[in-house]
């Protein structure tokens, strides 16, 4: 819960820059449901985390943001497991390209009811914290994956756009 607030609090405190070189890692999905060990990986779930991918992508690009080529660091990349959770690999990696950010995300499956997503972007040059938030949805659709991640770009990343 701490961690939550944190971020939600971070995510209000620094403005990230529109324009700026964003390195995005793309979204780490963690599946520990019951449903996945007893039945196997669902394709659809897979889809969704592409779907959510090419969204985060997309809006950041119509907002100004420039995506970074990863070529030069996916040797590194391809030895990540999860770039969200990498103890800072993410801004290394990102600092190397010559980005002002790096983006990272998550989806963690819980079960078919309860999934958590979250997006985070950190200055490359620090690892500091610039936006971040994370959400819990309810049922495991494509809709409920789009209302979950438009609610954090909307909610967090282009706030100032709706206000």
């Amino acid at each position: 819960m701490l961690a939550r607030l944190t971020l939600v609090l971070m995510s209000l405190a620094m403005p990230a820059v529109a324009g700026g070189k964003v390195a995005f890692f793309g979204l780490s999905y963690l599946d520990d449901s019951l449903q996945t060990q007893e039945l196997g990986q669902d394709p659809a779930e897979l889809q969704r985390l592409a779907m959510l991918t090419q969204m985060v992508r997309d809006r950041f690009s119509a907002a100004g943001y420039d995506l970074v080529d990863l070529a030069p660091v996916q040797g590194k990349l391809d030895g990540v497991m999860n770039p969200a959770k990498c103890y800072g690999c993410d801004t290394r990696m990102a600092a190397e390209l010559g980005a002002d950010f790096s983006l990272v995300g998550e989806v963690q499956k819980v079960s078919n009811l309860i999934l958590s997503m979250n997006l985070q972007m950190r200055a490359a040059s620090t690892g500091e914290m610039v936006k971040g938030r994370v959400v819990d949805i309810r049922g495991n659709t494509d809709e409920s994956w789009r209302r979950g991640m438009e609610y954090i770009l909307r909610n967090t990343f282009f706030r100032e756009e709706h206000e």
